[in-house]
This record gives C-alpha cells, structure tokens and sequence, in this order.
C-alpha cells in the first residue's frame, strides 16, 4: 500500500477531528476543518449511526494518520506490542511515540510529522552522535538527538523552533534549543500522550 499524498486536510475531516497534520495552518483560521467540520465527499454532511466494526476501524485510522504509519508497519507494531509485557494498547502508543520522526517533531525541530521524517530520511539528524535516516528507529530512554551542523541553517528547522511554543515541551523531552539538541528523557505514560484515542478500540479491531 502506497503513502498518502493527496490533502491531508481531507484525513482530518474524515476522523472529525483536527489532526494537526499541517503545522501552523492547523492552529490558523484558514484551517479546514475549521471551516468544514463534516466528512468529506458528497455525503459527508449525512448523518448516520456507526457500527462497532466501524468505530474500532476509524480508531485505528485515527492513529495511524497521527503518526503517520502504513497499514503493514502498523500491524507490525501492534503484534510486537501484544507480545511485549504489559497492557497491549498501551504498549502500541508507547512504541509509535517512540519513532524517531516523531520525536523529532516532539521537540520542534519540524512543525509536522511529515516534515520530520523528510528531516530524518535526507541525513539531517544524529542520534547519540551517529546518523540516523530510518524514520521508524526507535529512540531508548538517555538518546541524544541532534541537527547536524550544516542543517542547522535551514529555514524550516528555524522556523519549526520558533513557532514550538504553541505546542509547548513535553515533560519525556528536554531541548537546548540554542545548540539544536534534545535528550529523549524516558518513555511516557499513556495519559501524558493527551492523545484523542481510545487505544483499548484498536485491541478489539486485530482481536475481533
């Protein structure tokens, strides 16, 4: 199954919720789903009563388009995520934040996540001092992450690092800002996450 490049606004819109994938747009009145909070399509204003089958799916879709994860990479995650110790659910949420693009767009340097894989697969990030291009490398608890010295110039970082304090900084994350940096401080309870998401749906969706 091939990536999504059509609008993502229209990803938003289906799952009825903002789902922050366009950066500062996102935060802006020019917002779509702002301006059209309904599904899109012809029938996208209908009202209809959902399934449980469907609502366990748009859950899944739901992360999935949060972090940005293919069908089969998601799969995959979930099955590690029900062989690991612990609550399943929870244990899938925890291995998604954990990605490398998506820390990277935790501390700012990119205002999306789309944005930060770009950052990670063109060699614009190190990791403890080493280069890194695989977005779905999975970041342990003491890694340091940081810019390399010539990507430091480039606007989008810049501009990234200057429009962070909207988001604000996540506890599990600490930055230097000024040298480019950040400390991945320790995997995050679920709770932290302030995810829309009712991770126990997916479970019952690959359970059923």
């Amino acid at each position: 199954m091939a990536r999504y490049s059509g609008p993502v606004c229209k990803l938003c819109r289906r799952e009825s919720m903002k789902l922050f994938l366009k950066g500062e747009r996102c935060y802006s009145d020019k917002c779509s789903f702002e301006r059209r909070p309904y599904a899109p399509g012809q029938h996208g204003q209908r009202r209809s009563k959902a399934s449980e089958y469907a609502r366990h799916l748009r859950e899944k879709q739901k992360v999935r388009r949060i972090y940005g994860v293919l069908e089969r990479q998601f799969s995959n995650y979930f099955q590690k995520a029900d062989k690991a110790k612990g609550v399943t659910g929870k244990n899938l949420l925890i291995m998604l934040e954990r990605r490398i693009d998506n820390v990277v767009y935790r501390m700012g340097f990119a205002n999306t996540r789309r944005a930060s894989r770009q950052l990670v697969r063109h060699n614009h990030v190190l990791v403890n001092g080493r280069r890194v291009n695989i977005p779905a490398y999975l970041v342990k608890q003491g890694d340091e992450i940081t810019i390399r010295e010539r990507s430091k110039k480039i606007a989008a970082i810049q501009e990234a690092l200057e429009a962070r304090e909207r988001r604000g900084l996540d506890a599990w994350i600490e930055l230097d800002q000024k040298n480019f940096k950040g400390v991945f401080k320790g995997v995050p309870d679920v709770q932290d996450l302030q995810l829309p998401v009712e991770e126990q749906l997916i479970v019952e969706f690959y359970s059923r």
